[in-house]
């Protein structure tokens, strides 16, 4: 039986990976491996891999990398941690693939050290561009790294074959993300409200900021145009989703705590809602606010407007739903008004076809990881493309 062992890192991945774990497991020539690592198993982030445990994935390794430091000198040595720690974690599981998705710094160590053991490596969600942040370089590292690559549209498939990647290997199966929106039972209103202990209003705007690692202005000074921002719709009532783990993700999530204390009963802030209520509260929002991938990929699902903040995101294909700003707080204003506007909401900016798939992707990576064969995968050659 071949083993397919899965990384995730972060709450958000994982929601991402859930449908393809699931479709793994379920299949009884396959034997599911998971590794959790990063934020999962960090009580700051709120433990997350319990959530993981709570859907019914045993979790074969645990690997502690995630030092108390947001700095850019403790996050390399996290990812050093990180690399020590794959090593091990890999040599106990020997499978046959390792799967990994994104643009984050623990999933490239797990890339390095699944490399140079020689382990056959299957990348999601590579070929897109985020001008804004390092995971850049991360995403396109990890293709050049791996052997089987799933991406998210044809533009994306032609971008990583003119990294070098053989056509045969680069599979357009659409964004994984959108198989839990087919596929979740939403909680109502009222359901969501009890869970999260937190009243919605008449204007709901759900927010997740994160730190834009490339960017010249400080996370400080980013994330208070945002508040100001805010501030200027004292009728909304807003849910915060927190930042990540990368540099300076904790100035920004303590900024967000003072605020919602400045705003009680108005504001309230959440380490992680997990997926089900992640993707609930779109159906109740009016407006998705911030620089998350997920105002590109699910949040149109909901024919919801997005308003995207800075250079983050920059070079996603995005829908006429995304209404992109920068990150000066009167053109933010600005944005958050015209994705209220009911001018703007009625002006036909959902297509019909979604950008990046029907929501049936996991099934088609399954099948691709079972079938594949795996002789000679490791001996890559570089593909020229003519011109």
């Amino acid at each position: 039986m071949r083993k397919i062992c899965i990384i995730s890192g972060s709450r958000a991945e994982y929601g991402l990976l859930y449908p393809l774990l699931k479709a793994i497991k379920e299949d009884p020539e396959l034997t599911l491996q998971l590794v959790v690592t990063g934020m999962h198993l960090s009580p700051e982030f709120g433990l997350t891999y319990s959530e993981i445990e709570a859907d019914g994935f045993q979790i074969d390794e645990r690997v502690e990398m995630l030092l108390s430091s947001d700095s850019h000198v403790g996050i390399t040595k996290s990812m050093g941690l990180g690399l020590i720690g794959f090593a091990d974690a890999l040599y106990r599981l020997q499978p046959d693939i390792v799967v990994v998705l994104g643009d984050r710094y623990e999933i490239m160590v797990a890339a390095q050290a699944a490399m140079i053991a020689n382990i056959p490596i299957a990348h999601l969600h590579g070929g897109e561009r985020t001008e804004g942040a390092v995971d850049e370089a991360i995403r396109h590292s990890i293709t050049k790294m791996s052997h089987l690559h799933f991406v998210a549209t044809e533009q994306y498939r032609n971008r990583v074959i003119q990294l070098g990647e053989q056509p045969d290997k680069v599979f357009h199966v659409g964004a994984i993300g959108l198989d839990n929106i087919r596929e979740l039972q939403y909680l109502t209103r009222e359901q969501f409200e009890e869970s999260i202990d937190f009243r919605l209003g008449e204007v709901n705007f759900l927010v997740t900021y994160h730190p834009a690692t490339l960017q010249g202005q400080s996370s400080e000074q980013l994330m208070q145009q945002l508040l100001l921002a805010l501030h200027t719709f004292p009728e909304a009532k807003i849910l915060f989703t927190m930042p990540n783990s990368d540099a300076d993700g904790r100035i920004m999530s303590a900024m967000i705590h003072e605020y919602v204390k400045s705003r009680p009963g108005n504001a309230a802030a959440f380490q992680s809602l997990g997926k089900l209520r992640y993707l609930s509260a779109m159906q109740f929002v009016d407006v998705v606010i911030g620089n998350s991938s997920s105002g590109i990929f699910e949040v149109p699902m909901f024919k919801k407007p997005t308003v995207d903040i800075g250079n983050r995101q920059k070079g996603r294909i995005k829908g006429s739903s995304i209404i992109s700003s920068s990150e000066n707080e009167s053109d933010i204003v600005k944005a958050i008004e015209m994705a209220l506007n009911q001018d703007f909401l009625a002006s036909n900016v959902y297509p019909s076809q979604n950008l990046y798939g029907d929501g049936n992707t996991a099934i088609q990576i399954k099948q691709i990881l079972k079938n594949t064969s795996l002789d000679g995968i490791l001996l890559k050659s570089f593909y020229d493309i003519q011109l």
